[in-house]
């Protein structure tokens, strides 16, 4: 009996898994298969494999539509906002993981928060902050906005990842005279690698994905990124399925891509930020 029971519930769990699965990995597939179809065969066989590997679609979204400008705009704003956001967040939550001063619960709590404002409330601001400043169309707008998001969610793992390493590491290196900025990145920047990586391809893949700031702050082709684009060119293309699905495998595959080859370290942070959180 018990032996039926096990073999029911190992069923039962694959089942759910396979189902999961599917679910989640279908819509990709079939997006990237069908950029290999000719409109006919998406039309007539939607869920039918393609019948040659084509990559001529793949060819005129980049030489014909401008994607090239496209893809590199948003590769160049999302690597900096990135880069330079984790820097600063990275040494935002070490003062908060280690150091003990007035008013630290209030500034977390205050980081926190942010979570809980939605961003397009933000808008109105930041417009008027972007045009006041020069910057409107310009990369740098982008930038400079992209920096706070994930801004609490990425000193949340951090901070949890910081409190993970002991103490006495820190005062041993102290009493042995290393500097502030030494004990920050030659002992704690190593051992919550995987916190930074973490937080680092969170704030990317927002960044890459991002939408709405991009259609509010930029006007020309010169600094349109890759999801704006797409906009643009499924709204005025939607007829030609094989070079839209083309275009949408451009933009989503990146993304995958990055997160399966840093899958261990985000699984490593979100165990450690569990245990210490």
């Amino acid at each position: 009996m018990n032996l039926i029971k096990k073999i029911l519930s190992k069923v039962f769990i694959y089942t759910v898994m396979l189902f999961t699965v599917t679910v989640s990995l279908f819509p990709i597939i079939w997006v990237v298969s069908s950029s290999f179809k000719t409109n006919g065969q998406i039309l007539t066989q939607p869920f039918g494999l393609p019948t040659a590997l084509d990559f001529s679609p793949y060819v005129k979204v980049f030489t014909q539509y401008n994607f090239t400008v496209y893809t590199l705009n948003s590769l160049f704003i999302a690597v900096v906002a990135t880069l330079f956001a984790l820097m600063i967040y990275a040494l935002a939550a070490y003062v908060l993981a280690k150091f003990n001063f007035k008013g630290k619960s209030l500034f977390f709590i205050l980081f926190t928060l942010t979570l809980l404002v939605p961003g397009h409330t933000k808008a109105q601001p930041i417009f008027s902050l972007i045009l006041n400043l020069n910057l409107y169309d310009t990369r740098l707008a982008l930038i400079l906005v992209y920096l706070s998001n994930g801004m609490a969610l990425s000193i949340f793992i951090l901070k949890a990842a910081y409190q993970t390493v002991p103490k006495e590491m820190s005062e041993a290196a102290l009493i042995d005279g290393a500097s502030f900025w030494q004990i920050f990145s030659r002992i704690h920047v190593p051992l919550v690698k995987s916190g930074l990586v973490t937080a680092g391809i969170l704030m990317f893949l927002g960044n890459w994905n991002e939408y709405f700031y991009a259609m509010l702050l930029t006007s020309s082709k010169a600094t349109r990124t890759l999801p704006l684009a797409l906009g643009f060119f499924t709204e005025t293309f939607s007829y030609n399925y094989t070079e839209m699905f083309a275009a949408l495998t451009i933009v989503i595959i990146p993304s995958i891509i990055i997160y399966t080859l840093a899958q261990e370290q985000i699984q490593k942070s979100v165990a450690s930020s569990g245990v210490k959180g």
